[in-house]
C-alpha cells in the first residue's frame, strides 16, 4: 500500500522549502498548479501555510480558483480586494507586503508567468529588502521556449531583470496534460538534471500526476516527487478533490 500524502522519498530526502518561496516559469509552466499542491502538501505534512495570488497576467488559471478548497484545509489565500478578483489589473493589498515581511513556516507567492508576470515583484521591493527568500523556476520541458536548455535559461534571464531578484532553484513539471505518461516523467527528470548542472541551480523536487504515482520508480529519482491532483481544469471537467487522503495499491511499474 502506498499512500500519497507526502511527496515519494529517497531515504530522508525531502521538500525542503521554508519561509518566503516565490514560484515563476514562463507561461504552462505549471506554476500555479504547483503553488497550489505544495501547499496542500506542505500543510499536510503539518506545516503553517500561506498563498499570495499574484498571477496578474493569466484570467483563467490562478491561485484564487482553489481559495475555497484551500480554506478548507486551513491555507490562507491572499487575494486581490473581492470587487476585482477577474480584473487584469496590477492591484497589490497591503496584506501581500505584509506577509513577506511576516512569512509563516512557509509562504508561496505565486506569480504570472514569464517577465511581464514577474515585474510585479519588482514594486515589491521594499517589502523584500533584506528579506531571505527562494525564488523557484518551475521548467516543463515539454512545452514550447523551454524544450532546451538555452531557452530555460533565456527565460531565467528575463525573470530576473524584470523582478531585480534571483531565482535559486529548479522544480521540474514535465507533463503534457491529460496525456502524460511515465515515461515523460522519467525525461522531464533527466532534463532537468542536465539543466541543473548547466545553470548551477539545485533541482528542489519534481512532479507527477497523482495517478501515475504508482507507475514511477522512486529509486531513479534523487529528489522528492511531488503528486499533483489537478485543480486548474477546464469548465467541463471537475477538479481532483484536495481534502481527499487515498491510499491505494501500487500498480506495475515501467523500466527505466
Amino acid at each position: 500500500m502506498i499512500s500519497y500524502i507526502l511527496p515519494i522519498r529517497i531515504g530522508k530526502v525531502d521538500i525542503d522549502l521554508t519561509g518566503i518561496v516565490v514560484i515563476v516559469g514562463n507561461f504552462g509552466s505549471g506554476k500555479t498548479e504547483i503553488s497550489i499542491n505544495l501547499a496542500v502538501n506542505r500543510k499536510k505534512a503539518g506545516m503553517d501555510v500561506r498563498v499570495a495570488d499574484l498571477d496578474l497576467v493569466n484570467p483563467y488559471f490562478r491561485t484564487r480558483e482553489a481559495a475555497a478548497s484551500l480554506a478548507k484545509l486551513g491555507i490562507e489565500v491572499v487575494l486581490p480586494p473581492k470587487e476585482y478578483l477577474q480584473a487584469d489589473l496590477p492591484i497589490l493589498t497591503p496584506a501581500v507586503a505584509g506577509m513577506i515581511r511576516r512569512p509563516c513556516q512557509l509562504t508561496l507567492i505565486d506569480v504570472g508567468g514569464d517577465d511581464m508576470g514577474a515585474t510585479v515583484l519588482a514594486s515589491l521591493a521594499d517589502a523584500f529588502k533584506d528579506r531571505k527568500y527562494s525564488m523557484i523556476q518551475v521548467v516543463n520541458p515539454l512545452r514550447p521556449f523551454t524544450e532546451d536548455i538555452k531557452g530555460c535559461l533565456k527565460i531565467r534571464d528575463e525573470i530576473e531583470t524584470a523582478s531585480k531578484m534571483t531565482i535559486t532553484g529548479l522544480v521540474g513539471n514535465a507533463n503534457l496534460i491529460d496525456e502524460t505518461t511515465g515515461k515523460d516523467i522519467l525525461s522531464g527528470y533527466d532534463f532537468l538534471i542536465h539543466l541543473s548542472t548547466e545553470s548551477g541551480l539545485p533541482l528542489e523536487f519534481i512532479t507527477a500526476p497523482y495517478e501515475l504515482i504508482p507507475e514511477i520508480n522512486p529509486e531513479h529519482f534523487s529528489c522528492p516527487v511531488l503528486p499533483i491532483k489537478r485543480q486548474l481544469v477546464p469548465p467541463w471537467k471537475k477538479p481532483s478533490d484536495l481534502n481527499k487522503n487515498r491510499t491505494e495499491p501500487s500498480a506495475s511499474r515501467w523500466t527505466p
